[in-house]
């Protein structure tokens, strides 16, 4: 088996959890392939060629592997899953993080899960990534969500959206949410937006700090376009994927979101399930005067 190893070495202490990884590969004879970056950030000086093979890049060794660990936190996920965009493989999360929503394999069980892995007894949860089509002729993707918000100014900004080509609302607000049933727990929730079960075929509309109190969050089919329409000078407006900043070239700004024909495939071990991981990571439901 060949797996690729990801890492954030300047965020997370990656050390620890990569050494396992490698001596749970050198005692299955498995293969691993990983940048130069992560391979100093596992310690190792002198890499044994027929253990490990250092690539130039992280798409060289994700292009090169079977599965990939991603060994960080959310954040790693993120990446990798632009990373593998177009690949079907599979994404085990070892979480290093704080919170890990979707790297949710404790340190502790890195063994028993990459044994699951080679043994094939895991499920594959499908997470549908977002598409978002720019007037300007760019199409960028998100597995947690798009934001549309205000840079360098303290005045709100005007936003139009229209789904399936029909007026949906004019918003005054520090920005707009666009996510995926994914990102519902990230920052969607945080601004006041709902839960939505990964694989449920909608996306969130959810407004920031809206001017008018009465406007809400909203739940769209993801199979039809969401248009956002941002009348302000661009200087003014700052447009993201998964926390990455969006280079637009373009006045008025205008992006059609939708549902993308590409997913994220991540390793469920047998006894995991969604609602455990909102009540053990989310602390959902949870009674503090329960005894």
């Amino acid at each position: 088996m060949k797996f690729a190893l990801i890492a954030h070495p300047d965020k997370y202490k990656v050390g620890p959890p990569l050494q396992a990884v490698m001596q749970w590969c050198r005692e299955n004879k498995a293969t691993c392939f990983a940048s130069k970056n992560v391979v100093d950030a596992a310690g190792i000086n002198k890499p044994d060629s027929s253990l490990l093979r250092i690539t130039g890049d992280d798409n060289e060794a994700v292009g090169s592997a079977d599965v990939l660990l991603a060994v960080g936190g959310d954040g790693t996920m993120l990446y990798s899953a632009q990373l593998i965009r177009g690949r079907e493989m599979p994404v085990l999360g070892i979480n290093c993080g704080r919170l890990g929503f979707m790297a949710n394999i404790h340190q502790d069980r890195i063994d028993e899960s990459l044994t699951a892995v080679k043994k094939g007894e895991y499920r594959v949860d499908n997470r549908s990534m977002l598409e978002a089509s720019v007037n300007s002729g760019e199409t960028w993707y998100a597995l947690n969500e798009f934001l549309f918000t205000k840079k360098d100014t303290t005045s709100l900004l005007n936003l139009t959206a229209r789904y399936d080509d029909q007026l949906i609302n004019r918003y005054w607000a520090d920005g707009l949410l666009v996510a995926s049933p994914t990102g519902s727990t990230a920052y969607n929730l945080s601004t006041g937006g709902p839960i939505v079960m990964p694989g449920t075929p909608v996306m969130v509309l959810t407004p920031i700090n809206p001017h008018t109190l009465t406007t809400r969050p909203l739940v769209l089919p993801s199979g039809k376009s969401l248009t956002i329409r941002i009348d302000e000078n661009p200087e003014h407006v700052l447009c993201s994927n998964d926390g990455r900043i969006m280079q637009i070239d373009a006045d008025p700004i205008e992006i059609r979101v939708k549902k993308s024909k590409h997913s994220v495939q991540l390793v469920q071990l047998k006894e995991q399930n969604y609602f455990d991981t909102l009540r053990n990571k989310l602390m959902w439901g949870r009674d503090t005067r329960e005894t």
